[in-house]
């Protein structure tokens, strides 16, 4: 399977499938990134091909936020090799929390105050493109990009990012309770019925011992729409189709989980505990998260544990994750903060590093660094992680995304309670983000 691993990493499903709503068959695929119009005001060009960048002195700032919570150590290892490198430039690193990240990037860089580069998840990437921030990179060195990857962050022709990284979502199972339940373990090719069967018969081993949790939120929501067949904008991103009954259909398994068969917990029953917590208890037999959570639960859980691509409804839908890293358009050292994104998106020496510690993936085509994530264990199939790149999806991108999102979960947590109807919850999603956000 290696030859295969960049076939399979971020090919061609990744070119429609990313900026968009849902995979090729749902209502929301559209043209990605290519499609955006950027605004001319501020851009600029920073230009890699500059001779005189390694001979140049400069101190940058970057600021980040994939690095908090346990792999600041890394990117600061990543630093240290760039650094012997590249002597002459000095990068002054920022790591922020994802809570308070996105708060202080739009103040800092409305203000003025930005860093010289930084990170953008893919959710955040176009509106900043489009407001016109980000320099556009050229002369890049792109042999060590997966092209797919590469052009996932580009403008109307123009590149505004490099591909840090990316990250995607499987189903973890505890092997444990599996047996201890005398059922077999999820495969691949597991629907939403498999899996539900397999809560049940989970869940009777104890009252508590869950079967499976999965939070009810819209980046949940999104995804399992697209496992239906559904999505939350209609084909040409112009209305809203939050409450069709595709997406009825999605959110009633996710929410009959918690208010008919309890083989998810309530928030009562979760008693403050968080999901990953549940996990690492034992106590829960399955979870739906990103392979970030590998070497958590490798140090924590002491049962065993794999992973397989995650349940279908009538179609398969996996998440998808990638961060772009950009340079400030106000800058006044794009050519060293570009070096340094540059360096730390492509080089092989900061790919294998990220691979050792077990975060996300380069985006990158050296197959033989890549090769080396499937010898790492637990999990025993690694292998599910490039499987699920056949069925990528990410959620629609709209400049009002944050309060799309906000809604759809208040809605959503309103039916958990059982406050509301399924489709009341996605009635009212419907009406008030038709009524409070402006498509096109």
């Amino acid at each position: 399977m290696r030859k295969k691993l960049m076939s399979l990493l971020l090919a061609g499903v990744l070119a429609t499938s990313l900026l968009t709503g849902c995979g090729s068959t749902d209502d929301n695929t559209a043209e990605g990134t290519a499609t955006a119009t950027a605004t001319e005001s501020k851009q600029e060009t920073v230009d890699l091909a500059n001779t005189e960048v390694a001979e140049e002195t400069a101190e940058i700032t970057y600021a980040n936020f994939n690095a908090s919570g346990g792999n600041e150590e890394t990117l600061q290892k990543m630093y240290d090799a760039f650094h012997e490198e590249y002597p002459n430039i000095t990068v002054n690193i920022e790591t922020i929390g994802y809570d308070d990240y996105f708060t202080q990037m739009q103040t800092r860089v409305a203000g003025g105050t930005a860093p010289d580069c930084y990170e953008l998840n893919i959710e955040n990437f176009a509106a900043y493109a489009n407001k016109g921030v980000l320099a556009e990179l050229t002369g890049i060195d792109t042999s060590g990009y997966n092209t797919t990857a590469l052009n996932a962050f580009s403008v109307d022709g123009k590149q505004y990012g490099v591909p840090g990284n990316f990250s995607n979502v499987v189903l973890i199972y505890n092997k444990d309770l599996f047996d201890k339940a005398g059922i077999a373990y999820p495969t691949d090719d597991w629907t939403w019925d498999d899996a539900m069967e397999a809560c049940e018969k989970i869940s009777a081993l104890g009252d508590d011992i869950y079967g499976i949790y999965q939070p009810i939120t819209f980046n949940e929501f999104f995804k399992v729409a697209a496992q239906y067949g559904g999505g939350v904008l209609n084909e040409d991103k112009t209305e809203f189709t939050i409450n069709s009954e595709e997406n009825v259909k999605a959110a009633t398994m996710m929410i009959s989980k918690v208010t008919e068969t309890n083989v998810q917990p309530t928030d009562a029953q979760m008693g403050g505990m968080g999901d990953w917590d549940l996990f690492e208890s034992g106590r829960l037999g399955m979870i739906p998260t990103g392979i970030w959570a590998f070497n958590t639960f490798a140090d924590a859980c002491d049962f065993n544990w794999d992973i397989c691509v995650e349940p279908g409804g009538t179609q398969k839908a996996t998440h998808f994750f990638s961060n772009a890293l950009v340079v400030n358009a106000d800058s006044d050292k794009k050519e060293a903060a570009a070096t340094w994104i540059n360096w730390l998106a492509s080089s092989d020496t900061a790919a294998q590093m990220r691979i050792d510690a077990g975060w996300d993936l380069p985006a990158i085509n050296n197959e033989d660094v890549l090769s080396g994530y499937l010898k790492l264990t637990p999990p025993e199939n690694r292998q599910a992680v490039f499987d699920s790149l056949n069925y990528l999806t990410v959620a629609p991108i709209i400049e009002d995304y944050s309060l799309m999102s906000d809604i759809i979960t208040n809605k959503l947590s309103l039916a958990a309670s059982g406050e509301i109807t399924v489709k009341e919850a996605l009635d009212q999603a419907q009406e008030e983000c038709t009524a409070q956000i402006k498509l096109q």
